[in-house]
């Protein structure tokens, strides 16, 4: 079962511009039919309420279009090597049997396969939804962790998920002989193995859902309270609600399903390895930072401090104002916080009203406008 997700921004974003239209349509057959002007000052909060709906959707709808690198460059790798897989299978060379994980057992088995199978795929349904899935959580997580954690996080996830694959294979092919076998044991698994290579080497798995619901349990769990659409369900869902189900979803599908061709432990170990990662961050703030080194945030400092001294001192002697001679740093710092200043008053005006505005808010919202 796939389901089609819509970010709330988009339905915000529709829904604002028709509450537009229909305000100036009203006004103008208002006008039209008493031949009476309407002031516009008048009705000036409401439209900036809808304009404060339209502006915070906007914003929200195209960030969603400007994809990070790191999650851009795991879609173009993937369409990549899906083309790639079609080019060459035509040529009667089948990328998938290399660079798909086989079972540990199997003849064609390689530890670079752990890898590489994340980013082969099955046909163009599987490549087309886990990408889609890739995008949709991908940008939003990758935009909060910064693009070196996302990937080392993606990467241990796919990996997690082919080692309980793995696992999961190697349960099945025991079981298997057990039952086919007469006094079977461990001491005969090689030798089984060695006979029925030509079987466990079709035992191959492909693609990057693990490494997707990895992505897909990281949203939940930084962001449990964000409302999600799904097709067809009328109502929105949480996040978190929503990894719920699918995680129960997964493990009755992985329990009550005997040789089916979904991976639905590998999906739950992309979930479990990414579960525990974040668990071990949060846990130790420090080793999850992914940032620059203690050395280089010294010498930025350093840089900073003596940038920061050397303008006070030109300001002090010439009489100049120091933000024509901050930094780079202190410049592109004091810009965001005048943005984020901004979007929240927006954020202010979208839920309570433009009435709600302090004075120094409302002085702040027309100099930004500015």
């Amino acid at each position: 079962m796939e389901t089609v997700l819509l970010h709330k921004s988009a339905f915000l974003y529709v829904t604002s511009i028709f509450r537009l239209s229909s305000f100036v349509f009203a006004n103008a057959l208002l006008t039209g039919i008493t031949k009476t002007f309407v002031p516009f000052y008048s009705s000036f909060p409401e439209i900036l309420c809808i304009f404060a709906d339209v502006y915070y959707a906007r914003k929200i709808i195209l960030s969603m279009f400007r994809i990070p690198a790191i999650t851009k460059n795991l879609l173009i790798i993937n369409v990549l090597m899906f083309a790639a897989t079609w080019v060459f299978g035509r040529q009667g060379v089948d990328l998938n049997s290399v660079f798909g994980l086989h079972f540990f057992l199997a003849r064609d088995f390689q530890i670079y396969q752990l890898f590489t199978y994340m980013f082969m795929h099955a046909g163009f349904t599987h490549l087309f939804f886990n990408m889609f899935a890739l995008w949709m959580f991908g940008c939003v997580v990758e935009n909060v962790w910064g693009p070196k954690k996302f990937l080392f996080y993606y990467m241990v996830c796919g990996v997690g998920a082919g080692l309980i694959q793995l696992i999961t294979q190697f349960g099945e092919f025991y079981m298997l002989a057990s039952d086919q076998i007469p006094g079977f044991g461990f001491g005969d698994i090689m030798a089984v193995a060695h006979n029925s290579s030509a079987i466990l080497n079709l035992w191959t798995t492909v693609g990057a859902s693990g490494a997707i619901y990895g992505v897909l349990l990281a949203f939940g769990m930084l962001f449990p309270e964000e409302r999600l659409f799904i097709f067809p369900l009328p109502l929105p869902i949480k996040a978190k609600w929503f990894v719920c189900i699918y995680i129960v979803v997964e493990l009755l599908s992985a329990l009550g399903t005997s040789n089916s061709s979904v991976a639905h432990f590998a999906h739950l170990g992309g979930m479990l390895f990414g579960w525990l990662l974040i668990r071990y961050w949060r846990n130790n703030p420090g080793g999850g930072s992914f940032g620059r080194s203690k050395g280089q945030q010294f010498f930025d400092n350093l840089k900073s401090n003596w940038e920061r001294r050397s303008h006070r001192k030109s300001d002090n002697a010439g009489g100049y104002d120091r933000t024509r001679n901050e930094s780079d740093w202190d410049y592109n710092a004091r810009k965001k916080a005048e943005q984020d200043e901004i979007d929240r008053i927006l954020d202010k005006v979208r839920r309570s009203g433009y009435d709600s505005l302090s004075e120094e808010e409302k002085r702040k919202l027309f100099d930004g406008g500015k």
